[in-house]
């Protein structure tokens, strides 16, 4: 049988199948994207890319270019948006929020995928597919059909590659909406702050928090506003605004209005056969803590060098089914911190009691921390067996000889770092390279990362590095 033309086709260009994209890319894995929306966004929406996904584009060479785009600001106070600071010494080099336009993300990682060889194709919408022993015949809006080897859904909440699968979605629906947006304010910041804290004592979730230039990211609850099915105004903002805070802040020029519920739902799987989900189509929740987009770029950073393994033929047995076991179980908490932070955000005399108590807890130090770790996904370990504490984490950009650890990490390889000087990748040097260097800033012998950064062996003998070199890289190379 003649080979598929695309090893894998991804469906959706967000920020998930554009990393994904650009991920398969550095392994020479042919993709196409496929877009169904003909252009980028109308509206232009702040996200904020949180500590480990901006580690995450470190490794990979992009973050000098989110950096021009995107405002710097702490990473605290996003648990339930209780207030406060971050500790002074999170586990990071780049322990700070980015906030960005999502359009801006967007464009600069399709572009980043484009520049490595993926094609990606707008106005192109998966309606049906069939898959069998060899890979997947894919069928476009238009009767247009493609082969490839793997298919893989990052088309958002309602995918059609999920419900296509037969790979349930199970969940709570909605019990609460909400309006968001982003709009000038004519009455004084003074003004919208001190009502802000007023009414935020008794009403959540709601803000005006300011961007500058007179312009505010606004929430406010959505009781009594029409239809979730219908998009939302500036006079249901103005409504709200007044039924809450009894005034509407003269805001206007709206720069983009939304409607979201608290529905929180995760697949039964990851997986069915040659197809496999990511991002949103995976896992729903609400934006309590900004965490969606980097759920969805995680996922991808973790699927990428293990489907790319597999394609090549080097992937080890159960490679790729380590996806859904360490990326699901991460899903499943921040479905649960979303959940709890909804509850923190309840008016309600009992979740307000629990809110005011954490808010007292959040001083210790320790607590804050690791609150903040959950948001931030700098918390997450992996379970690779017994060992340290670092095995299964991902390593923070240290410095090493000639520069910073993430530098070697832009071409999506796997890395021994070696301060014995004494060890080394062998066979597996066509996918891992071999850092020595008895200075680094690490108090172990040596480790081995994956192409995602987390450490997959610690220690200082060759023959048990060589196991899980087999482990992790398969076979070596003859």
């Amino acid at each position: 049988m003649d080979s598929p033309p695309f090893d894998v086709v991804i469906a959706g260009c967000g920020p998930t199948g554009a990393t994904l994209a650009a991920e398969l890319r550095l392994h020479d894995v042919r993709v196409l994207v496929l877009e169904q929306d003909t252009e980028p966004a109308s509206f232009v929406r702040i996200v904020g890319l949180h500590v480990r996904s901006l580690e995450l584009m470190a490794m990979r060479d992009l973050l000098d270019r989110l950096l021009e785009h995107g405002r710097q600001r702490p990473a605290g106070g996003f648990f339930a948006a209780i207030p406060k600071p971050a500790p002074p010494d999170l586990d990071s080099a780049h322990a700070y929020l980015l906030g960005i336009p999502q359009p801006v993300v967007v464009r600069l990682l399709e572009d980043h995928a484009v520049a490595l060889g993926a094609q990606v194709r707008h106005g192109a919408a998966v309606v049906d597919f069939e898959q069998d022993d060899d890979g997947v015949t894919v069928e476009l809006a238009g009767g247009e059909r493609l082969r490839t080897r793997y298919l893989v859904g990052c088309d958002g909440g309602r995918s059609t590659v999920r419900k296509l699968s037969g790979i349930g979605f199970p969940g709570e629906p909605s019990r609460t909406e909400t309006l968001m947006g982003e709009m000038a304010a004519t009455a004084p910041p003074a003004k919208i702050a001190a009502k802000v804290r007023e009414v935020g004592e008794t009403h959540r979730p709601f803000w005006l928090r300011p961007f500058g230039e007179g312009v505010y990211s606004v929430v406010v609850p959505a009781d009594g506003v029409g239809d979730r099915a219908t998009p939302p105004t500036l006079d249901d903002f103005r409504q709200q605004l007044r039924a809450v805070a009894g005034t509407d802040f003269g805001v206007h020029s709206p720069r983009w209005l939304s409607r979201f519920g608290d529905a929180t739902r995760l697949a039964e799987r990851y997986r069915a056969g040659r197809v496999l989900l990511a991002g949103d189509a995976a896992h729903i929740h609400p934006p309590t803590g900004g965490q969606g987009l980097n759920l969805g770029v995680q996922d991808a950073f973790n699927l990428g060098w293990k489907l790319a393994a597999r394609i090549r033929g080097w992937a080890p047995g159960t490679l790729l089914d380590t996806y859904e076991a360490e990326r699901r179980p991460v899903a499943e908490a921040v479905l649960d911190n979303t959940r709890a932070q909804m509850e923190l955000t309840s008016p309600e005399p009992g979740p307000q009691a629990v809110r005011r108590l954490l808010t007292e807890l959040m001083d210790f130090a320790e607590v804050n921390r690791h609150l903040i770790g959950k948001i931030t996904a700098i918390d997450i370990r992996y379970d690779f067996g017994p060992g340290p504490d670092l095995l299964g984490r991902r390593l923070r950009d240290i410095d090493v000889k000639q520069g910073r650890l993430y530098d070697r990490l832009h071409r999506g390889r796997g890395l021994l770092l070696d301060r014995t000087e004494r060890l080394g990748t062998g066979a597996w040097s066509d996918r891992v390279d071999h850092l020595p260097d008895p200075a680094a800033a690490l108090d172990v012998p040596a480790v081995l990362l994956r192409p995602d950064g987390h450490v997959a062996w610690i220690g200082d003998d060759q023959r048990d590095l060589d196991d899980h070199l087999a482990r992790w890289f398969g076979s070596p190379l003859r």
